[in-house]
């Protein structure tokens, strides 16, 4: 299954480098399609920017075949649209979309706090415990740059859904949408206080996940999720729009 989480560094724009023997033009597809998701979320390629094939096929050093894959990969998922007359453009997120898809993780995400808390082993628990300090950290610093604080917080719940060992839902959650709950935070302004919060939530779903309580950690997942959700729209009330990070901590 596709990595749900890169960094920036591991998706770095540039040459993608011609394949290894053996590896076909599949692979080299997902990786344009992984290095074109993070150039979306990062804002390389702002909202309704248009992708020119021409242009990527010189940039990446690769033929048409692969590229046109990748980009109907990102149609998929909805990181961009494609119309006639305008080719292929980056969504230019809406308000409406972006609550209907918190809502959708809201109940994706509570369920699979549940089933993390029936099967998680020790070793799960110290992983969850470890990504917390790491977030703890990183909130402490104010020489952490934000996008960090955002990988923290994507580990954190990637983990979540790992530890749920549901194959279909962690596919729906991690490949279907994560990308675009990141483009989502990316394109907002921060909201004040949120970050702490989120922390303090995150931390109360991970005790009751070590208390094997699926029932509590569901309900304390569900109410992280409608506070982001929350968050994000009095972002989306203000108006305002920021460059650097989320609105949402999720």
């Amino acid at each position: 299954m596709t990595s749900p989480h890169r960094s920036a560094a591991a998706v770095a724009l540039g040459t993608v480098a011609a394949p290894p023997d053996g590896e076909d033009e599949r692979s080299l597809s997902e990786s344009l399609f992984a290095r074109l998701s993070e150039a979306i979320v990062q804002g390389e390629f702002p909202p309704g920017s248009k992708l020119s094939e021409p242009r990527l096929a010189a940039r990446f050093g690769v033929s048409r075949g692969p590229l046109r894959e990748a980009i109907r990969q990102l149609e998929e998922r909805k990181l961009v649209t494609r119309s006639p007359r305008q080719g292929v453009r980056v969504i230019v997120p809406s308000r409406t979309f972006a609550i209907e898809l918190f809502r959708i993780r809201e109940v994706l995400e509570g369920l699979a706090a549940r089933e993390a808390a029936l099967r998680a082993t020790p070793a799960d628990i110290a992983a969850l415990r470890a990504v917390l300090k790491m977030q703890r950290r990183a909130l402490a610093d104010p020489d952490t740059s934000l996008r960090w604080q955002a990988a923290a917080n994507t580990d954190y719940h990637v983990l979540i859904a790992r530890i749920a060992q549901n194959e279909t839902l962690f596919g729906l959650l991690c490949n279907e949408f994560y990308t675009l709950f990141r483009l989502y935070r990316r394109q907002h302004r921060v909201v004040p206080g949120r970050a702490r919060q989120a922390l303090a939530e995150h931390e109360r779903v991970v005790d009751a996940i070590a208390e094997r309580d699926g029932e509590l950690a569901e309900i304390l997942m569900r109410r992280h999720i409608a506070s982001a959700r929350a968050a994000l729209e009095r972002s989306l009330q203000g108006g305002e729009r920021g460059g650097t990070e989320a609105a949402a901590q999720a």
